[in-house]
């Protein structure tokens, strides 16, 4: 085997095989989840909604609990994001792509700033700081808290805070041995990219229409 391929898996030598199989399941559905966002669909939601639960478990074990309330936080707006995305909001049209106003940005900083300070809480509540990772972890986590409320809100920026999140996470995850996981990202960083072209196009034709 190569030398990368090595490098790459022998991280899981004498880890239980459900939590790869777990792991592998986790990767699959979260990646039909974040075509499905690219592609507007609200498929986003079941999709993700187990993945979400299956990493929730995953994290748990690996000691990431950043990423994992990062995870029960993705269940939790998923949920939400279920219901904004078909609810109707003229009677005949869905919730559209939008920009954030001047208000959500405030909303963002309470949110960036609040995630932080609660993971920063769990942490030494639970005496789990490890550290270089821990702060990296609470920075993802702040990362992603906020592109999940946008995406909940069909906001366009939701790909770009995404987009810093999963390129802060793919050393974070080869770091911790879930080299699966941190393929995942380098994927997701691709289609975070792809995904704010394509909403863009949706937002700049809506514009055009209006």
């Amino acid at each position: 085997m190569s030398p990368i391929f090595d490098w790459l898996f022998s991280q899981y030598q004498g880890i239980d095989t459900h939590l790869i199989v777990l792991e592998l399941f986790g990767v699959f559905f979260g990646i039909l989840s974040v075509l499905y966002s690219k592609n507007n669909s609200i498929l986003v939601y079941p999709t993700g909604i187990v993945s979400t639960l299956l990493y929730v478990y995953i994290l748990f074990v690996y000691g990431l609990l950043g990423d994992m309330i990062i995870n029960v936080y993705y269940f939790s707006m998923s949920v939400y994001g279920w219901y904004v995305w078909t609810r109707k909001v003229d009677g005949t049209h869905v919730t559209p792509i939008t920009s954030v106003t001047k208000k959500e940005n405030k909303t963002i900083a309470a949110i960036f700033i609040g995630s932080m300070i609660l993971i920063s809480l769990v942490y030494q509540t639970f005496d789990k700081w490890q550290g270089w990772p821990s702060y990296v972890d609470i920075l993802t986590t702040a990362f992603f808290f906020v592109g999940m409320w946008l995406l909940a809100k069909k906001k366009i920026e939701n790909w770009i805070y995404l987009l810093i999140g999963n390129i802060i996470s793919v050393p974070l995850y080869f770091y911790k041995g879930l080299s699966f996981s941190a393929l995942l990202y380098v994927f997701l960083i691709i289609i975070a990219i792809l995904g704010y072209f394509s909403w863009k196009k949706l937002l700049f034709k809506k514009i055009q229409t209006v």
